[in-house]
């Protein structure tokens, strides 16, 4: 029932998908032959295809040499086709709105479409520009938490970042920036909350540099982490390998108690693309016995949808997966779809923290419009 789900959920998305590029390329090639009357429909079709198929043919696998240049052109395509069918149809509409008021006339001169397609190219060239510089920029977000009962012996820096997605277009460039970054704020605690990798740790140019990179983390009380909805299938064995080379400790749904300071508990995602090896996530009341009921509780939770689950069982749950929408309209959904997709929340005085990021790598396209990539400072008090 799930195979047959996803099979007829994934025909959905490329039929509406395809559908959208078919009325993309008419609306451009009908600009482009007012002014190229001599452009043959046919080949503008197949340049434009070629260039729309690589998004989905990056999800299969394919020839080692072929898969990199496929899946580099589909990600920057993702973002590029995004905003071509925001400002096509956002021209369309202003069209329509004139011919209602007699402004265009009937038919649509030539000029007029040429024109406008144009515009929308242009803007698309500018937004998805913009979003791909924006998406190198990594921006530092502080929080104070002030915890009660039971509260910390001493006020603890803790630096969470999430979502890096090892493997994806632009991850491993940002790799060194980020903790250098990470070392400057001198954290007592590094603490990633899931997707460190893109689906296949093969996807990784330079695994051998990524982790010794992250090896790099300087923290007093050492790195933790779970795993995201990205983190498992064929390859998840040589994940887990990684993250030990690099000095992180993985959580797979336990605790771990940090030099008699904190407990930080690493939560399974619920709905992983791959198989976490055979792990399953378990209901947490299974995770409660053998727990130090006078210490902090600090729970990894990839995604935000699950804050309602602890109830007051635990004192801060962390998240990332949302990336805040990563570029826009998608930040306006995901503010629908989650109680918290961004910052800090507490539902009453007497429940968890929460903090969510946007993470600080992107996923698919490597752009960031009206989101930021970033590391969160956390003092806890």
């Amino acid at each position: 029932m799930n195979i047959l789900a996803m099979i007829l959920g994934f025909a959905v998305v490329v039929l509406v998908y395809g559908g959208a590029n078919v009325y993309i390329g008419r609306r451009l090639y009908r600009g482009l032959k007012h002014v190229f009357p001599a452009v043959r429909g046919w080949l503008f079709a197949l340049v434009y295809g070629v260039v729309a198929l690589t998004l989905v043919l990056s999800f299969f696998p394919l020839p080692g040499a072929v898969r990199p240049v496929v899946a580099w052109i589909g990600a920057y395509w993702m973002g590029i086709f995004v905003y071509l069918f925001l400002t096509v149809l956002a021209a369309d509409i202003v069209l329509l709105v004139g011919r209602l008021v007699r402004l265009v006339p009937l038919p649509v001169p030539g000029a007029v479409r040429f024109w406008s397609s144009l515009l929308a190219v242009l803007c698309t060239a500018g937004i998805t520009g913009y979003g791909t510089w924006h998406a190198t920029q990594i921006y530092e977000v502080r929080y104070e938490v002030k915890l009660d009962d039971p509260a910390l012996a001493w006020p603890l820096k803790v630096v969470l970042i999430s979502d890096l997605h090892l493997g994806a277009a632009g991850s491993e460039g940002r790799l060194e920036e980020i903790v250098t970054r990470i070392n400057r704020m001198e954290p007592d605690l590094v603490l990633i909350p899931g997707d460190i990798f893109d689906d296949d740790f093969r996807e990784i140019r330079n695994p051998a540099r990524a982790s010794e990179l992250l090896g790099q983390i300087q923290a007093v009380h050492g790195v933790y982490a779970s795993l995201g909805n990205h983190d498992g299938g064929e390859t998840f064995p040589q994940m887990l390998q990684f993250l030990e080379n690099s000095r992180i400790r993985v959580l797979l749904d336990e605790h771990a108690t940090v030099d008699g300071l904190v407990t930080v508990i690493g939560r399974l995602d619920s709905s992983p693309i791959g198989e976490y090896g055979g792990l399953e996530r378990r209901a947490f009341a299974d995770l409660l016995p053998g727990l130090e009921p006078d210490l902090p509780r600090i729970v990894l939770d990839h995604r935000p949808s699950h804050i309602g689950e602890y109830g007051n069982d635990v004192d801060l749950i962390l998240s990332g997966h949302t990336h805040k929408g990563q570029i826009f309209p998608a930040n306006l959904i995901t503010n629908l779809l989650f109680t918290v997709d961004y910052g800090h929340y507490q539902k009453d005085p007497a429940g968890p923290h929460v903090i969510v990021t946007s993470g600080v790598g992107t996923w698919g396209m490597p752009m960031r419009v009206a989101t930021n990539c970033e590391i969160v400072e956390i003092v806890l008090q």
